[in-house]
This record gives structure tokens, C-alpha cells and sequence, in this order.
């Protein structure tokens, strides 16, 4: 196969979106793994075939399919799928919608998607298998771990730090140089005004933390 051909991992919504940037960017689709609904193997979606599960991987591989994305909103199962298939040997690249913006000096990671109406600000770093959503926003200077998710419509203010495997949810507002600890949970539409601890779910205008997330450590990540 040409070395334009990308497998994306996941056949759910997000699946739709990371297709269509890919098409956009000239890559072609093979075809869309999904190792939990097995029930949808070989059914057609979204122009292309749900091909198998991860088990798919070797045989693409052979068949000269060099790219792959893991497009699945769930922050640990992303970044554990994405790793898998580097490790199968599969390049991971970064999906860029076109009519999003990043700067020029802006950095960011292997296996990140930016969408559409995203903004990426100078002096951003963005790490590897992030989601920047649909009109989200990352303003000058802000540090974003590996695998964060931040949805659609966040907004980010300058300097902001955000730790491994966080989830900012849909409409929320970072002030400048807050602190978000990694696999921390921001629910829709907080105002976070102060830092944010490793591993809790925080919400409200302001952002006060009511949990723990369940299963989290400080030596998760």
C-alpha cells in the first residue's frame, strides 16, 4: 500500500473526526479497528470497513500500512492503544485539521489531533495522543502532558500547566498559570482559577475539587 495509508484505531464519533482530518490532509483510510464491539467487524462506516481488532495490527503492517491513530476520547485507553501500535512499528503522526491554527513555534507530539477551530498559541508544547477539541484554545506558553484530552470549546489562558492524562472538559476556563495535576477530571463549563491536584474530578465556577478519581495514584503516571 502507499506510504499515505493510516489505520485509525476506534470507530465511534471521534473516529469520524480523525478520518476526516486524515482524508483532509491527503491520507487515505484503510479502514477502522474496534476490539470491543467485535459484533461490527467487517460493517461498513464512515466510507471505509471496521477491518478486526488489535489482532489487525501485524497483518496491516505486512500489507504496508505504515501510520496509524488511536482516536478514542478515553485518555488511559488512548495512550496504552497508541503505544501498542508504535511499538508495532506503526508511525503515529500528528493530525491537524486545516482550518485550525498553530503557531509556528508551536510543539507538538506524535499521535495529537487538533480539530477544527482549534488554536495553538506560540511557545505551546503539546504532548503525545492529545485531543485538542473543536474550538478549544491554547494560549501562549501553556505545557500539555501526554494524553490530555481538552474538549470541546476550553479555553486555556497563557502558561498554564497541564499534567499527564487529564481530562478538561467541554467549555471550560483555565486562568493564566494554573496548574492541573496529570489524570485529574475538570467537568463542562468550570472556572478554574487555582491549581488543580493530581488525580481528582473538580467542577463549579470557581473549581472546587469533590473526589478522587477512582483508581488514581500519584503513582499511576
Amino acid at each position: 500500500m502507499s506510504g499515505r495509508s493510516i489505520v485509525i484505531i476506534g470507530a465511534g464519533g471521534h473516529a469520524k473526526v480523525a478520518c476526516d482530518i486524515a482524508r483532509l490532509r491527503g491520507l487515505t483510510v484503510v479502514g477502522f479497528l474496534d476490539s470491543v464491539y467485535r459484533e461490527r467487524h467487517g460493517n461498513a462506516f464512515f466510507g471505509a470497513t471496521i477491518l478486526g481488532g488489535l489482532d489487525k495490527l501485524e497483518a496491516l503492517k505486512a500489507d504496508g500500512v505504515g501510520q496509524a491513530h488511536v482516536a478514542i476520547g478515553d485518555c488511559a485507553a488512548r495512550t496504552r492503544l497508541a503505544e501498542q501500535a508504535s511499538a508495532a512499528g506503526f508511525t503515529l503522526p500528528v493530525l491537524v485539521h486545516p482550518a485550525a491554527v498553530a503557531a509556528a513555534d508551536a510543539a507538538v507530539g506524535a499521535g495529537t489531533l487538533v480539530a477544527a477551530g482549534a488554536v495553538i498559541s506560540p511557545g505551546a508544547t503539546i504532548g503525545r495522543y492529545v485531543i485538542v477539541n473543536t474550538s478549544s484554545s491554547v494560549d501562549h506558553d501553556c505545557l500539555v502532558g501526554d494524553g490530555v484530552h481538552i474538549a470541546v470549546g476550553v479555553r486555556l489562558a497563557g502558561q498554564v500547566r497541564i499534567g499527564a492524562g487529564a481530562w478538561i472538559g467541554m467549555g471550560a476556563l483555565v486562568k493564566d498559570g494554573v496548574s492541573i495535576g496529570a489524570g485529574a477530571l475538570v467537568g463542562a463549563g468550570a472556572l478554574v482559577l487555582q491549581d488543580i491536584p493530581d488525580g481528582v474530578t473538580a467542577y463549579g465556577a470557581p473549581a472546587k475539587v469533590v473526589q478522587r478519581v477512582s483508581g488514581h495514584s500519584s503513582v499511576d503516571r
